[in-house]
């Protein structure tokens, strides 16, 4: 028999074989290359986007194409998260306690049909929003307007009774149902920004959860991009809008978004030169070597966010505290960030992350493997015996699949119980999560803007964001004290009795709070560590070579 070394027809195959493959490397190599030359951006997105109607949005996935799309009031400042920046308007003033705010609306804001961008957009949008019929998940972070809850609730029906009325097209007034100095922060929020009357008017009208109108054909918005082709499941690709009131400031002519779930397959084609920036997670295994490389494409940022369990308090045996503490003290989150996350994450300690100025966080979840197994033990389910069964529902992702295994065992270890592992894509898990169709939930969540409010109040009852059928009429009732307080010194206060209060009850159980780690490509420009990760893409760019 003869060796392929000595079979020349072979040695031509393999030689030709050799060829196609570094050929097609090249090939991928120039795709970033080739991106760059053009000006357009190659972005890790994490999944395929629910929707890009800023009303109907819950996820961070949606958040950073919309933000390409459409501008709010107030812009993301380029460096700093807890700033805020020009957007729509291009003033502001307030009233001593912060409860009326005044908008000068620049005059050169227009839609990408042509249409100026006016007040009365504002209040047509925060309407919408706003409308029960919509089942806008995220209405309840405009309960800061006057009456905004009342109307939402079906209270009152005449929308100008709630707190915001345009004078004229380009002055905007707000009335607060209480002092808030940070409401220029919550206002860089999607739930805040506009949409066309007129083409959501066309395509099914204010209520219409289906409307046409945020389709690749019918998109109308008024940001430094306009939606150029939208291929489901593979990419999205917006590209410089000419009629952008800034848009001598934006220096990319596009930016492509992957909806990219498995975290080794967006890593390999970063390293391939498909990708200049993943999203904001790459394989946990992959960290530790990343970082003895000393490669010069590793970021760790700070990321102002909590990983943790949603558990269905409507479902037994999750409805017993007990249980739900059980859970919470069998886990060891120190283990979980060194040997599993391995990004430089924190164990979570409380709810709200550290890092928001002026908030101590809470020091009140710990590791007590002895108690959580008498605590399981009191609820009658002693070593873990006729405990039901249970699973985790997660969203595909190896790094959450990991984290998953790691809790799974600890339980199994330490109180006897075996919960199994389902995941789903994010569009399917999102439904499942909102109807309540699971026992544990794998969440995060990242902060809207940089206020310990907006970890908070998501979770008071009929919240569209709560997703654990929990409610509390004491907590309730700190949250809505704390959102009319008159100073931030009663505000904090009020929300530290609260949070203690959601530790004590553990509908969700904090596992870690977030770091972003990624890979960016050396030439982009502009990346900055931002606290939300929410950048203004006008002032990012990317160089040639």
């Amino acid at each position: 028999m003869q060796s392929a070394a000595s079979n020349p027809f072979r040695i031509l195959i393999a030689s030709l074989m050799l060829c196609l493959s570094l050929a097609a490397c090249g090939e991928r190599q120039r795709e970033t290359d080739t991106a760059a030359q053009e000006g357009i951006l190659l972005v890790g997105n994490g999944s395929e986007p629910k929707s890009i109607d800023p009303h109907l949005v819950t996820g961070v996935p949606e958040n950073k194409i919309i933000q390409a799309l459409i501008e709010g009031l107030i812009a993301y400042h380029p460096d700093d998260d807890t700033k805020p920046a020009p957007g729509v308007a291009e003033s502001w003033e307030h009233n001593d306690d912060y409860t009326v705010w005044t908008f000068k609306l620049r005059d050169n804001a227009k839609w990408t049909n042509g249409d100026p961008v006016v007040a009365g957009d504002f209040v047509y949008s925060w309407q919408r929003i706003l409308t029960p019929a919509l089942g806008a998940e995220y209405a309840e972070t405009l309960y800061v307007i006057e009456n905004a809850l009342a109307f939402h609730q079906g209270q009152i029906k005449d929308f100008s009774q709630v707190g915001v009325k345009a004078l004229d097209d380009h002055t905007l007034e707000v009335r607060l149902k209480g002092p808030t100095p940070h409401f220029l922060l919550m206002l860089k929020h999607y739930s805040f920004y506009p949409v066309n009357r007129k083409v959501v008017e066309e395509f099914g009208g204010m209520a219409d959860r289906q409307s046409g109108w945020s389709t690749v054909e019918n998109y109308v918005g008024n940001g430094p991009f306009k939606i150029k082709e939208w291929n489901t499941n593979d990419f999205l690709e917006v590209e410089r809008n000419p009629d952008y009131w800034d848009a001598d400031k934006v220096a990319l002519n596009g930016i492509r978004f992957f909806p990219i779930e498995n975290l080794n397959t967006e890593f390999t084609a970063f390293q391939g030169g498909r990708l200049h920036v993943t999203n904001n997670t790459i394989p946990a295994d992959r960290i530790p070597r990343l970082r003895e490389e000393n490669s010069e494409a590793l970021r760790i940022d700070p990321y102002l966010g909590t990983y943790f369990y949603r558990l269905n308090v409507t479902r037994k045996p999750f409805d017993d505290p007990r249980v739900r503490e059980a859970l919470s003290l069998a886990i060891d989150r120190n283990l979980i960030v060194e040997r599993v996350s391995q990004g430089g994450q924190t164990p979570a300690t409380g709810f709200v992350p550290d890092g928001i100025p002026g908030y101590a966080t809470a020091d009140a979840v710990s590791y007590d493997p002895k108690r959580a197994k008498q605590l399981l033990a009191e609820a009658g389910y002693a070593d873990g015996k006729g405990f039901p069964k249970a699973e985790i529902l997660i969203n595909t992702s190896e790094n959450h699949r990991k984290i998953a295994e790691a809790i799974q065992a600890m339980w199994r270890e330490k109180l006897g119980i075996d919960v199994g592992i389902f995941n789903q894509e994010w569009k399917v898990y999102l439904d499942s999560q909102s109807s309540l169709n699971y026992d544990i939930s794998r969440s995060g969540w990242i902060a809207d803007y940089v206020h310990p409010m907006t970890f908070l109040e998501i979770f008071t009852a009929g919240n569209g964001n709560n997703d654990t059928g929990w409610e509390n009429a004491e907590y309730d009732g700190l949250i809505r004290q704390a959102q009319t307080a008159r100073s931030e010194e009663a505000r904090t206060n009020l929300m530290q009795q609260a949070e203690a209060i959601l530790i004590k009850e553990l509908p969700v159980v904090p596992i870690y709070w977030y770091t972003s780690p990624r890979l960016i490509d050396p030439r982009v420009k502009g990346w900055k560590p931002k606290l939300i990760d929410n950048r203004p893409y006008k002032y990012l760019s990317i160089a040639s070579n």
